[in-house]
């Protein structure tokens, strides 16, 4: 489910139909006993799992399968229940299954701005390339400590430049040298660099904290439009192997490697507001703080949304910093005995839960902006090293935001200004002088 401009949607027409069509096969395979007025559902993808119980009303069924408990709807338990009830035997021994549910849901739908939307899609590469020359053109050059020998040094700004848009390209470093061509030719870059150039630069570790800053820079823009933000984390595989022995099964086992990113993006825009790289084992909820803190210098924060891997006190107490409004979803044991904030939004959570839930499904919005990211510039990295491999990840996510950018120009009327470069004017938007939308 997502929330958007300020209503919960439901693209869950389907969404619904999966959960009654999962429901009618646990009904038909497995066995649902009664125990006094509860029934017991067993598990559809671990039958060691303890059964659920689902206490069956017609107009309020309940079950404590977190599905059922976080979102509040219909889970395919409580669907399996309905159809184990209106189960028939017939004389011939076959067994009839009534489908005679009705979903009544109401919501509120928005359509697609479709001329703006393919406006922003047909000319974003052109935008894309001006927006990241501006970007770049805020980059210091690093001080050489000692006259240099040999060739010149390359332009950090052009390095950068030619490392993102080849990214943003998705092509080999061979095949992207004629763009990169094209790129110095319209004067985006003063000298087109050699593949192997882009390949050495994305090695180097200063470029970490170069990209994560032009991340938030491209963020700021839509400050004005952004005030309720999500925050979870994705991994992105790269070609390193772990490689043990497992005594259990007596054989050697190998698992590939990745790359994690903690990401807090905007639930309208879907910008990446603030991000951490770390480690396959890194912790979700020790990244929260930075990453809430980070946007707040930014943006005027006012909710943040997690799901239950950021339910503790310490993620509640950040967010509360921040001046924000924490919705994190409740993990199944909680009991709010910790006290503090934590036992304030638990005790909202349980006496007005769906109040609670539309604030908790604007989080959708952050699997929205890492499938943004994954669809369109690859769920896995190229690079060998994990330096090379979490500059890479973080030029996924500037492109991401570059084409967020774009899209509000188009849809938002937006006309971006950053620091240092002229706001980008585009035919049939009104003049703004300033770096806010109209």
């Amino acid at each position: 489910m997502t929330y958007n401009g300020g209503e919960l949607t439901d693209g869950i027409t389907k969404g619904v139909d999966v959960r009654k069509h999962r429901g009618l096969e646990i009904a038909a395979l497995a066995r649902i006993d009664k125990q006094d007025d509860v029934y017991l559902v067993p598990s559809q993808t671990d039958p060691r799992h303890p059964k659920y119980k689902v206490h069956y009303h017609a107009e309020h069924p309940t079950c404590d399968c977190p599905d059922h408990e976080t979102r509040g709807c219909r889970c395919k338990h409580i669907y399996a229940v309905e159809y184990a009830i209106k189960r028939e035997q017939n004389a011939d021994g076959s067994t009839t299954v009534t489908e005679s549910i009705t979903v009544t849901k109401t919501r509120k739908t928005y359509a697609q701005d479709w001329p703006n939307y393919n406006a922003a899609q047909v000319n974003e590469k052109r935008h894309f390339q001006e927006l990241l020359r501006d970007v770049c053109g805020t980059i210091e050059e690093p001080k050489q400590d000692k006259p240099r020998r040999g060739r010149p040094a390359v332009s950090m700004a052009d390095a950068v430049f030619s490392i993102v848009y080849k990214i943003y390209s998705t092509r080999s470093g061979r095949r992207f040298s004629c763009d990169l061509m094209d790129a110095k030719h319209d004067g985006h870059v003063t000298k087109a660099l050699h593949y192997n150039t882009c390949f050495k630069y994305i090695e180097k570790p200063e470029l970490f904290p170069i990209l994560t800053a032009m991340i938030e820079q491209t963020a700021l823009p839509l400050k004005s439009v952004e005030s309720q933000f999500a925050v979870d984390s994705t991994g992105f595989a790269y070609s390193r192997f772990v490689r043990w022995f497992d005594i259990k099964y007596n054989r050697f086992t190998a698992e590939q490697q990745w790359v994690k990113a903690h990401i807090c993006c905007g639930t309208k825009t879907n910008v990446v507001t603030a991000i951490e790289i770390h480690g396959r084992d890194a912790s979700d909820s020790l990244q929260l703080p930075a990453l809430v803190e980070n946007t707040a210098k930014n943006f005027d924060v006012k909710e943040v949304s997690a799901d239950k891997g950021y339910s503790d006190r310490r993620c509640h107490n950040a967010i509360s910093k921040v001046g924000a409004t924490p919705f994190i979803a409740f993990k199944k044991h909680t009991s709010g005995a910790s006290g503090g904030l934590f036992r304030k939004m638990f005790h909202f959570f349980q006496f007005k839960r769906d109040e609670f839930l539309q604030h908790y499904h604007r989080r959708s919005n952050v699997e929205s902006a890492v499938m943004m990211i994954k669809s369109k510039f690859g769920d896995a990295v190229r690079s060998k090293t994990e330096v090379a491999a979490r500059n890479e990840v973080l030029c996924k996510v500037l492109c991401h935001n570059i084409c967020c950018l774009i899209s509000a120009m188009y849809e938002l009327k937006i006309e971006p200004m950053l620091a240092g470069t002229a706001a980008h004017k585009i035919d049939g938007l009104p003049t703004n002088s300033g770096l806010f939308p109209i």
